[in-house]
C-alpha cells in the first residue's frame, strides 16, 4: 500500500469517527424484559435473536440462553429466532421474565452470525459474505473430514484426496500453490470457538475433528477476514462447540462403515452429554468426543485412521455476563493417500492393474534411524501422522453497563506431530542415473550388476548392470527382467523414502474486545496476540531410500551389487530394504512467530435502512529462530569405511548427516489492513451490500524453515502478499425462499511461485531464482433454498468464476546445469485448478420420522498449470442420507457417499517418475502435444463408501 493510499484511509478514519460521535444520542428511557431461550429438552440456545416486532430493538442471548430487552415498552410481542430451529413470536409484559423453546428444524432460519462482524447480527443486516451449518445440518452428512464439510459452501474449493487430513482449502481463487496440499490452508483461518486451531499454519487440519460436540459453522469468505482473521485474509471458518443446557441431555452414535467401494470396515463411537452443575443452573457442562479405527478408502495393509478426542467445557452465566472454561484432548494417527499413476490427458484413467482404492503407503514396520550426528530417533509406518493437541482454553464476556461489553477468548495448547510416511511416491527408473545418484551410489563408485529381489515372496525381479563409459553411464536390463508395472514404466519401482518429521509446537493466543453500543451505532476496537514456539525435527529430506513394486501395497525389494571392478558383493538395502539410510542429514529448527494484532470495528445504522460498517487492522509479526543445516558425512567417500557396523560390505548404513552452525533469522513484517461496507434493506425480505477490503498475508514461520543456507535465508521475501477484494450481494429472505447473490472481484500480488530443486547431469540439486506472481479472479456467488411443501425443500449452491494470472513466469529445467535452464513468461494465462463453474444441490423430503436427501456435487474443468499444459476434466458426485426415528430416543440413518464411485480429479503429477514428476509447473503444451500416452499420476475424489448410524438420545 503506498503513502498516498495509507493517508487516504487514515483520514476517511478520522472524518468517519467525528461524524460517529457528532452523532451519539443518549438512550430513551423506558423497560426491560428478559428471559431465557432453550431448545425442546432444555438446552440453552446461545446467540438467539430476541428483536422487539415492529422495531430494529434487538439483542441476542449468551451462553447460557439468557437476554434482556431493554427500551421496550410496557407491552408487545418478540420475535425470536435461532440457526437450525423455527421462529417464534411470543407476547410480553414489561418486568415479567419469558421463557421461550424452540423447535428444531433441517431447513435454515434467520439466525445470527457471530464470526466475521462487528457485532452479532442477522445474515439480512450483515455485509458479510457467510454461510452456516447447523449441529443437524452436519449430522445428516458423512464427511471425509472436518474440511469437507466446507463443499457445501459456495465459492469454497475442497481438495479431500489425502484423506482425513491434509486437506486444501480455499475461496475465490485465492489458491496460490494450494493445489500441492502443502500449503492448503495458507490463505484462510481454521478456527474453534473464535480462536485459530494453530497460529503457525503448518499442517492445521492435523488438529481439527469435527464431530458430535460440534454445534455448528459459520463460513466467512473475503470479506471482514481481513480484520477478523488472524493473519488469513481469504476467510474464516469457525467450527462452534456445544455447550449444556439447564436440563441433562447427551446423545451416542454409533457408526459403521465400509470405504474403499465397500471393501475397507470403519468403526466410530461418538458421545456427547452434559446439563447442569447446581441447583440455579447457572453452572452447566457439556463433555464429548470421539474413537474411530478405520482402514480408510485405501488400505494400507494397517488402519488408516486410528484415534479420537475428547472434548468438554463447563460455563458459569450470571446476570451481566458468562464465563466459560474449556479443554480438548486429541490423539490421532493418520494416513494420507498418494497419488496414481494414470494415462490419457483429456479423460484421465487409472493404470491397468491399478485401482482407485489401491494404499501405495509403507508396509508395516518399525526401525531406527540416524538423525545427524545426535542420535536415532523410531520410524513406525504404523504411527503415519501421529497428532497430539492439548488445549486448554477460556472465554469470558461481560457486560459492563452503559452499552459497554468485554469479551475475552484465551488459549494454551501443547501440540505434537510426528510423521513417519512416504512421500512424492512416483515411478522410479532403474535404468536411470537418478536411481543411483540419489542414494548415493554412484558417486563412491559402486558400477556393476544389481540385482533386485521381491522381500516378501522372495522372488527375483530382474538385474540392472551398470556400466561407466567415455560418453556416459550405460544401463543394461537383464534379459529375464520382470518387474510389476511395465506397462506404467518398465524397469521400475516406487519411490518409497523414509520421510520423517517430528515437530513439536507451544502457543499462548488471546484476543479481546470491547463493544460499545449506543442508539444507532456500535463500536468495536480490541486486540489479538499469539506466540508459538516450534521445534522441528526433519520436513524437508528424506532419511534412507525405500522402493516398492508397483502394485497396491508395495513389497519393498532387496538390492544386491556384484561390483564391476573389485568381483565384491555388496548389501545395498537394510533388512527393511532401505537405501543410503541417514542420506545427507536432517535440517533441524527452531522458530517463534510472534504476533500482535489490533482492530477497530464500527456498525453505524445511518437510517433505518442503511448500515455502513468498516474496520481497520493493524498486524505485527515477528518472527525469529535457527535452522541448523547439515552435510553428508564426508567419511562415506572412503572406500574403506564401514559406515556404523564397520563393514564397508553394507553399503546401506554408510550415509548420515554432520550438523552445522545454526542459521539465524529475525524478522519482523508489519500489514495494514482495511474493509468497509454498505449494507441498504429494501424490505424485511430483502437487502443489498457492497464491501471493499484491503488484506495482506505475512510470510509464515515454515517458509523460514525452508531456507537452509547462508543465501536462502537471505533470499526470503518478508514483504507480505496484498489481497484487494470487492464484494456485492443482494440477499433475499421469506417464508419459503432464501437468496443470495455475490458478485466478487479479488487481485492477489507478491506470491512466489512454488519451484521444486532442479537436478543437473551429475545428479546434483539446486534452487532456481525464486519468480513472483500476481493472479486476478472474478465471479459471483449464488446460494439459495426453496421450500416448496413443509415437507419437501431444495438448497442449492454454485460458483461461476474466472482466474488469470496476470504476472506469472517459471523455470524450465534443462537437466544440465543452471545455466542452460529457461525461464518462461506465461502472464495472461488461467490460473491452476481454478474451476470456471462449481456448484452443488440438495433436494430434501423430511417428515416426523423420515428424512431423505440427495446432494450433488459438481467441479468444472480446470487449468492443470500456469502453463494451460492441459485440462483436469470435470466431474459430479451424488451422496445420498436416508434416516429414520424409531422412537423418540433412538434414529438409524444410512449415507452413501460417491454413490456411483466417480473418481473425480483433484490433483495431479507429471510424468517421467521422481524427480521430474514434482515440478507441475514444468510442463508445457507442447510436452503433452508431443506425449499423449505418456504416464503421469493422479489424486482423486474418495472411492465409494457406506456407512450406517445409530444414534440414541440420552
Amino acid at each position: 500500500m503506498s503513502a498516498k493510499q495509507l493517508r487516504t484511509i487514515v483520514c476517511l478514519t478520522v472524518v468517519l469517527l467525528l461524524l460517529s460521535f457528532i452523532s451519539l444520542n443518549t438512550f430513551a428511557q423506558g423497560g426491560t424484559v428478559s428471559g431465557k431461550v432453550t431448545d425442546k429438552k432444555g438446552n440453552a440456545l446461545a446467540n438467539a435473536t430476541v428483536t422487539l416486532k415492529g422495531t430494529k430493538n434487538s439483542t441476542t442471548t449468551n451462553e447460557q440462553g439468557i437476554f434482556s430487552l431493554t427500551n421496550a415498552p410496557a407491552s408487545g410481542t418478540l420475535i425470536i429466532s435461532y440457526v437450525g430451529y423455527a421462529k417464534d413470536e411470543i407476547k410480553y409484559t414489561a418486568g415479567k421474565a419469558v421463557n421461550i423453546s424452540l423447535e428444531e428444524t433441517v431447513a435454515e432460519g434467520d439466525d445470527v452470525i457471530v464470526t466475521g462482524v462487528f457485532d452479532k447480527r442477522k445474515k439480512l443486516e450483515s455485509s458479510v459474505s457467510i454461510s452456516t451449518l447447523s449441529a443437524k445440518q452436519m449430522a445428516q452428512l458423512a464427511p471425509t473430514s472436518a474440511a469437507d464439510l466446507l463443499r457445501n459452501i459456495p465459492g469454497i474449493y475442497v481438495n479431500n484426496a489425502r484423506g482425513e487430513i491434509a486437506n486444501t482449502v480455499y475461496s475465490r481463487g485465492i489458491s496460490a500453490n494450494s493445489i500441492d496440499n502443502a500449503s492448503g490452508y495458507y490463505y484462510v483461518s481454521m478456527q474453534e470457538d473464535g480462536l485459530p486451531v494453530t497460529n503457525v499454519n503448518y499442517n492445521t487440519d492435523n488438529f481439527l475433528r469435527a464431530d458430535i460436540t460440534t454445534g455448528r459453522l459459520e463460513a466467512v469468505r473475503g470479506g471482514t477476514a481481513s480484520i477478523f482473521g488472524a493473519n488469513a485474509p481469504g476467510g474464516i471458518f469457525n467450527y462452534i462447540s456445544q455447550t449444556g443446557g439447564s436440563t441433562f441431555a447427551g446423545e451416542a452414535r454409533l457408526k459403521f462403515g465400509l470405504e474403499g467401494d465397500g471393501k475397507n470396515p470403519y468403526y466410530r463411537a461418538d458421545l456427547n452429554f452434559g446439563g447442569p452443575l447446581s441447583k440455579d443452573k447457572t453452572w452447566t457442562y457439556n463433555i464429548g468426543g470421539f474413537y474411530r479405527v478405520s482402514n480408510g478408502a485405501r488400505y494400507p495393509g494397517y488402519p488408516s485412521n486410528n484415534g479420537g478426542q475428547i472434548k468438554a467445557n463447563i460455563l458459569k452465566a450470571y446476570k451481566s455476563g458468562s464465563l466459560k472454561l474449556y479443554v480438548k484432548i486429541l490423539d490421532d494417527k493418520n494416513a494420507q493417500s498418494e497419488f496414481i499413476p494414470s494415462q490419457d490427458w483429456n479423460n484421465p484413467k487409472v493404470m491397468p492393474g491399478l485401482s482407485t482404492t489401491d494404499s501405495y503407503n509403507l508396509p508395516a514396520f518399525s526401525m531406527q534411524i540416524p538423525v545427524n550426528n545426535t542420535g536415532t530417533a523410531t520410524f513406525n509406518s504404523k504411527d503415519k501422522y501421529y497428532a497430539r493437541d492439548k488445549t486448554f482454553g477460556i472465554s469470558w464476556s461481560q457486560n459492563l453497563g452503559s452499552g459497554w461489553t468485554f469479551r475475552n477468548d484465551g488459549k494454551y495448547s501443547a501440540k505434537h506431530v510426528t510423521g513417519s510416511v512416504p512421500a512424492v511416491v512416483t515411478p522410479f527408473a532403474t535404468d536411470n542415473v537418478v536411481f543411483y545418484g540419489l542414494p548415493y551410489l554412484l558417486q563412491t563408485g559402486k558400477f556393476g550388476t544389481y540385482t533386485f529381489t521381491d522381500k516378501v515372496n522372495g522372488q527375483t525381479l530382474g538385474t540392472m548392470t551398470v556400466v561407466p563409459g567415455p560418453t556416459g553411464i550405460s544401463f543394461i536390463p537383464g534379459e529375464n527382467n520382470n518387474f510389476p508395472g511395465a506397462n506404467i514404466q518398465p524397469n521400475s519401482l516406487f519411490f518409497l523414502p523414509l520421510f520423517y518429521q517430528d515437530f513439536h509446537i507451544k502457543e499462548f493466543m488471546d484476543q479481546f474486545t470491547f463493544s460499545k453500543k449506543l442508539k444507532n451505532m456500535t463500536f468495536n476496537f480490541g486486540g489479538f496476540y499469539a506466540n508459538s514456539k516450534m521445534e522441528r525435527i526433519g520436513g524437508q529430506e528424506d532419511d534412507g531410500v525405500g522402493v516398492g513394486t508397483l502394485e497396491d501395497q508395495p513389497h519393498l525389494v532387496d538390492i544386491t551389487l556384484h561390483g564391476l571392478f573389485d568381483n565384491q558383493n555388496y548389501q545395498i538395502t537394510d533388512p527393511n530394504g532401505f537405501m543410503d539410510v541417514g542420506r545427507g542429514g536432517i535440517t533441524t529448527s527452531d522458530g517463534t512467530k510472534s504476533q500482535l494484532a489490533l482492530f477497530l470495528g464500527h456498525n453505524w445504522n445511518l437510517t433505518s435502512k442503511l448500515n455502513l460498517d468498516w474496520g481497520l487492522r493493524y498486524e505485527a509479526t515477528h518472527i525469529f529462530g535457527s535452522n541448523v543445516p547439515v552435510s553428508r558425512d564426508p567419511r562415506q567417500n572412503d572406500p574403506t569405511w564401514g559406515g556404523r557396523d564397520g563393514n564397508p560390505l553394507t553399503v546401506y548404513d554408510n550415509g548420515g548427516g554432520i550438523a552445522g552452525a545454526a542459521l539465524p533469522f529475525d524478522e519482523t513484517v508489519n500489514t495494514f489492513s482495511f474493509s468497509a461496507a454498505l449494507n441498504y434493506k429494501i424490505s424485511n425480505t430483502m437487502a443489498v451490500y457492497a464491501r471493499y477490503s484491503n488484506g495482506n498475508k505475512a510470510p509464515e514461520l515454515n517458509n523460514y524453515f525452508s531456507a537452509t543456507s547462508d543465501f536462502l535465508i537471505k533470499s526470503i521475501n518478508t514483504t507480505a502478499q496484498n489481497i484487494q477484494q470487492v464484494e456485492a450481494a443482494l440477499k433475499v429472505k421469506n417464508a419459503k425462499t432464501t437468496l443470495n447473490i455475490t458478485p466478487f472481484y479479488s487481485v492477489l500480488d507478491n506470491v512466489p511461485n512454488l519451484q521444486f530443486a532442479f537436478q543437473d547431469s551429475l545428479g546434483n540439486n539446486y534452487n532456481p531464482p525464486t519468480q513472483y506472481a500476481k493472479y486476478r479472479t472474478y465471479g459471483v456467488e449464488l446460494e439459495g433454498s426453496y421450500a416448496f411443501t413443509n415437507n419437501f425443500s431444495i438448497s442449492a449452491q454454485a460458483t461461476i468464476q474466472n482466474s488469470k494470472a496476470v504476472e506469472y513466469k517459471t523455470w524450465i529445467a534443462s537437466g544440465k546445469a543452471p545455466q542452460n535452464d529457461v525461464l518462461v513468461d506465461y502472464s495472461g494465462n488461467e490460473t491452476d485448478n481454478n474451476a470456471k463453474l462449481m456448484f452443488g444441490i440438495s433436494p430434501s423430503y423430511t417428515t416426523k420420522k423420515f428424512f431423505a436427501a440427495i446432494n450433488y456435487y459438481y467441479l468444472g474443468s480446470r487449468q492443470a498449470n500456469v502453463p494451460n499444459a492441459f485440462k483436469l476434466p470435470a466431474f459430479g458426485q451424488v451422496d445420498l442420507s436416508l434416516g429414520y426415528d424409531i422412537s423418540k430416543r433412538v434414529c438409524l440413518q444410512a449415507n452413501i457417499n460417491n454413490v456411483f464411485n466417480k473418481y473425480g480429479v483433484l490433483g495431479w503429477s507429471g510424468p517421467g517418475g521422481f524427480p521430474a514428476a514434482l515440478n507441475r509447473q514444468g510442463f508445457t503444451p507442447e510436452f503433452i502435444a508431443a506425449n499423449p500416452d505418456a504416464v503421469y499420476a493422479t489424486q482423486g475424489s474418495m472411492p465409494r463408501a457406506y456407512f450406517l448410524t445409530a444414534s440414541f438420545k440420552l
